[in-house]
């Protein structure tokens, strides 16, 4: 399907958004510019964006979720420490496989924030009230594979006394 001006490509995308950007695509690719939809472009563009950064800022919350369950949730952490270790392990690399100079910036700047979020989940979850208030790691930590996989082993000297707690 050929759509010929920007009108019925604007019908096409309220109607069937897959076939717009096939068409959109399309029109890109042969330079045909002046039949883009741009006003619909420039959204999904942004969206596309807005949904990148969402993405990357989940992973993150979720490797802090974690490390702070096998960190302190120690009741559990028999039953469930290769869970959670496996669990960091899987939410890292995909971070690290969408990580940008910019998605770095963006986590840096955010990192309280998801943090906050993080621990309000984990306290939900737990019934723990005695995870740090303010975020005990850096971001450089919590994407570093060699340190998440010393975590479990620090952890388990931390419960048996062999480590102060935290």
């Amino acid at each position: 399907m050929v759509v010929k001006n920007v009108d019925k490509l604007k019908e096409l995308y309220e109607i069937d958004d897959y076939l717009w950007i096939e068409e959109t695509v399309k029109l890109l690719k042969e330079r045909r510019l002046e039949e883009l939809d741009l006003e619909n472009l420039i959204e999904e563009l942004e969206d596309l964006g807005s949904d990148k950064r969402h993405k990357v800022e989940s992973l993150l919350e979720q490797i802090i979720r974690h490390v702070l369950l096998l960190e302190y949730w120690q009741e559990e952490y028999d039953r469930n420490y290769r869970h959670w270790q496996a669990e960091i392990v899987d939410f890292c690399n995909q971070l690290n496989d969408r990580m940008t100079t910019n998605f770095y910036q963006y986590l840096e700047e955010n990192l309280v924030k998801i943090y906050q979020k993080a621990r309000k989940y984990v306290k939900a979850k737990s019934g723990l009230d005695t995870f740090p208030q303010d975020c005990p790691y850096t971001l450089q930590q919590l994407l570093d594979e060699d340190w998440l996989r010393e975590l479990p082993t620090l952890t388990y000297r931390y419960s048996v006394g062999f480590l102060p707690n935290r």
